[in-house]
């Protein structure tokens, strides 16, 4: 989800917290706060694997 502009290209296995909208999607797709989200990737990296793992573990 990298860049939207560029319809069918999103890298869905990364997590860029600089982007407002993907920030919004990974944490409704995770069911958890934006705040809750940052931490995760803070910890663990933006690799959305890891930050699902970090956040179904806490």
């Amino acid at each position: 989800m990298n860049n939207r502009n560029k319809a069918g290209l999103h890298d869905n296995s990364l997590i860029n917290t600089s982007e407002n909208y993907e920030v919004e999607y990974w944490a409704n797709k995770f069911g958890v706060r934006p705040e809750r989200l940052k931490t995760a990737v803070r910890a663990v990296g933006n690799s959305a694997a890891a930050v699902a793992k970090f956040s179904n573990n806490k």
